[in-house]
């Protein structure tokens, strides 16, 4: 059985991998106070995750995750229709996270999440005060 109608396939396959406005919020913060990054990357070669930005020389990888792909404790919701299979998909994205933010920090990363629902000045900030920690 298919997970979802092809109305519903076609609305999620309409959403964005990269460049969200979220994503694109925080990029401008951090880009403002002068900071370079790379964007949609590989942090660790071998590892087939990618952050949506990555500092390399400080070796930090920040991801931007969305409420609803990533469940968010305050926003995740969950669809009715293929109700198993969809919380058996959205699980596996959570145990996916985790395995990345441990295969990351065994590589010596600092990894920071942070929500779309996240004001993106104060998101931004938290990656600053990241990148400068000594």
């Amino acid at each position: 059985m298919p997970a979802t109608d092809p109305t519903t396939s076609a609305r999620m396959s309409a959403q964005r991998r990269r460049d969200t406005k979220p994503e694109i919020a925080i990029r401008r913060e951090l880009h403002r106070s002068g900071l370079r990054y790379f964007v949609d990357r590989a942090p660790v070669k071998g590892v087939r995750r990618r952050a949506d930005l990555v500092f390399p020389r400080r070796k930090v990888a920040v991801f931007v995750d969305g409420c609803f792909w990533h469940c968010c404790p305050l926003h995740a919701t969950y669809p009715k229709n293929n109700a198993q299979w969809w919380a058996d998909k959205l699980a596996a994205n959570v145990l996916r996270d985790r395995d990345t933010d441990a295969r990351l920090a065994e590589q010596g990363w600092t990894v920071i999440r942070i929500w779309e629902h996240e004001d993106p000045s104060t998101a931004a900030e938290r990656v600053r005060n990241t990148l400068l920690a000594p």
